[in-house]
């Protein structure tokens, strides 16, 4: 088992944080050499092509093909010319950056944090964010032979460097040897290399080289004004970013685990039980790392690392915090049911299986009272979780209120696993609501004594109901600030220029819009029973006498 410690969120005296340290893997031949693999039959030399510019021009290339002479950009036809027994495939570059994207997700398993640089190519150029990892492996040095080592047991080429900051790692592994960078060395390797390293573009390369400058030492101190003005800002900003006076901050491709514990093995394992009953494993040790540090996490992640290079992940979110082993065992046994479903693909074994806990917070420990009583408040959640995590995060609702006097506006549904903060109905906490409304209100027939007294009779669906027994009313107001409407104020005559030497006039302004009428809307609710015990929720919309002759409706049933 392999933890990773973290903060716990007590910020840490900038003396005594950590330096960062970044490892670039540069793969030049990455492309050809993965589908060499991916297809044994293909034969050297090989080449890539893309449409470009109306053309069609080189783009990828194996070893034997630029040994030959080839180069990137070079014209397909005359690239046969030169090299008769060329084998050239159109490039798929969706299929190839997906790939990709699978291959970096691997690295994981030596950093949690890895990305992709396409500064200058789609695909061949990963960071691993190393700060505090390379322990792990028994230092950088070694980490360094081991990730390189593996690559080149799998066929792939590649150089490596290690650095304090991503742009000085990605220039030593492009154009210097794979090695490792420390703090007081970084000026004295940077200013060695040529300009092209610090990631410019052709044109910015081919006028600094007309200039003499050809090495980052003498670009570095020149005068930045000048440089500024005749190169743009970006030359500026990577000369900073690979000295690190500018932070150069990397996008981790999978979400960042703040804690994890991880199991690998020495014969791969393939079936799903076995993975579950790891995991089951995995979700112990968490719990206690958590425990021993008293964290909470919402947030878990499980990853599979395949033998083929490729990674499946499980993610999943708790519905508040928890480090409860078992719950969370039985949240990836649910999801895991999904999984078996759809996509479940082990390849040709898993070798390492890592859990891990996001979005922590402190979790004190609980201790019931001897007198304290159990709501179910816990078993609810734990129940919305393991829904959620079957089913998916946006099937399982629950109904949030919202300020708002409109019945039908007073409750939305949102996914259960939300955290919001529940507030009442504005001014409505102890009147007598229905638990259900109807989906739209309902148009009835009711009579009364006297125009404004209280219903004593209803026809609804045509069925005729004798009311005898009814409450209210409850007046509820349209609300304004929703009318849409606003003041908006016009000259009502074009100004007339004022005299020499006169102060000019005051513009006269009358409202262009109509005023917001509030009985436009208003609603007159009654609580009323029929001689069976059947009880409704009816409004009025709209007074007696008025403008418009009053409607009445059905809005809601009682239980």
């Amino acid at each position: 088992m392999r933890s990773n410690p973290s903060q716990t969120g007590l910020a840490k005296p900038a003396s005594i944080r950590p330096e960062r340290r970044f490892l670039c893997l540069y793969l030049p031949y990455w492309a050809t050499q993965y589908l060499k693999r991916v297809d044994p039959g293909l034969k050297a030399p090989l080449a890539l092509y893309e449409k470009i510019k109306g053309g069609l021009r080189l783009v990828a290339l194996d070893q034997q093909a630029q040994a030959a002479g080839l180069r990137l950009g070079q014209a397909l036809a005359d690239a046969r010319a030169l090299l008769p027994g060329l084998t050239v495939l159109e490039q798929d570059t969706g299929f190839l950056a997906s790939a990709f994207a699978e291959f970096a997700d691997w690295h994981s398993n030596a950093s949690p944090l890895v990305g992709v640089l396409q500064d200058k190519a789609p695909f061949g150029d990963l960071v691993l964010d190393i700060t505090g990892v390379a322990h792990l492996f028994g230092g950088e040095a070694a980490m360094l032979r081991m990730v390189l080592g593996r690559l080149r047991a799998l066929g792939y080429s590649v150089a490596g460097a290690i650095a304090p900051t991503i742009g000085a790692a990605w220039a030593q592994s492009h154009f210097g040897s794979s090695g490792i960078i420390g703090s007081e060395q970084l000026s004295d390797a940077l200013d060695k290399l040529p300009v092209a390293a610090l990631r410019l573009d052709e044109k910015q390369v081919s006028l600094l080289t007309q200039m003499g400058l050809t090495r980052i030492g003498a670009l570095r101190t020149r005068p930045r004004k000048p440089m500024l003005a005749r190169f743009g800002a970006s030359l500026i900003l990577r000369i900073d970013q690979a000295y690190g006076q500018i932070e150069e901050r990397m996008t981790p491709r999978l979400p960042p685990a703040d804690h994890f514990v991880e199991r690998k093995f020495f014969e791969p394992i393939s079936t799903l039980e076995d993975v579950l009953l790891t995991m089951e494993g995995l979700a112990q040790d968490l719990s206690q790392l958590l425990e021993a540090e008293g964290l909470g996490g919402q947030g878990f992640h499980l990853f599979l690392y395949r033998v083929d290079h490729k990674v499946m992940t499980l993610s999943l979110n708790a519905a508040r915090l928890t480090r409860d082993a078992g719950h969370i065992a039985s949240l990836f046994r649910h999801r895991a049911q999904r999984l078996e479903q759809e996509n479940y693909d082990p390849g040709f074994g898993i070798d390492l299986v890592r859990l891990a806990a996001a979005s922590l917070d402190r979790l004190e420990p609980g201790q019931a009272g001897v007198f304290e009583t159990d709501n179910g408040a816990k078993d609810i959640e734990q129940l919305t979780d393991r829904l959620a995590s079957r089913l998916g995060p946006l099937s399982v609702l629950k109904t949030e209120l919202v300020a708002s006097h409109i019945p039908e506006r007073a409750a939305r549904l949102v996914p259960a696993l939300i955290q919001q903060a529940q507030i009442a109905p504005a001014g409505e906490g102890d009147r007598d609501r229905p638990l259900r409304l109807l989906p739209q209100p309902e148009p009835v027939a009711i009579s009364a004594e006297v125009p404004d007294g209280l219903p004593a009779a209803m026809i609804w669906r045509r069925q005729r109901y004798r009311l005898v027994k009814a409450a209210g009313s409850e007046r509820i107001s349209a609300e304004w600030w929703r009318s849409g409407e606003r003041l908006k104020l016009v000259p009502a005559e074009r100004p007339t220029p004022p005299a020499p030497g006169e102060a000019p006039k005051p513009l006269p302004y009358t409202p262009d819009l109509p005023l917001f009428d509030p009985m436009t809307g208003m609603r007159d609710y009654y609580i009323v029973e029929d001689g069976e015990g059947h009880r409704f929720w009816v409004f009025r919309l709209g007074l007696y006498g008025g403008a418009v002759h009053p409607v009445w409706y059905l809005h809601g049933v009682f239980p």
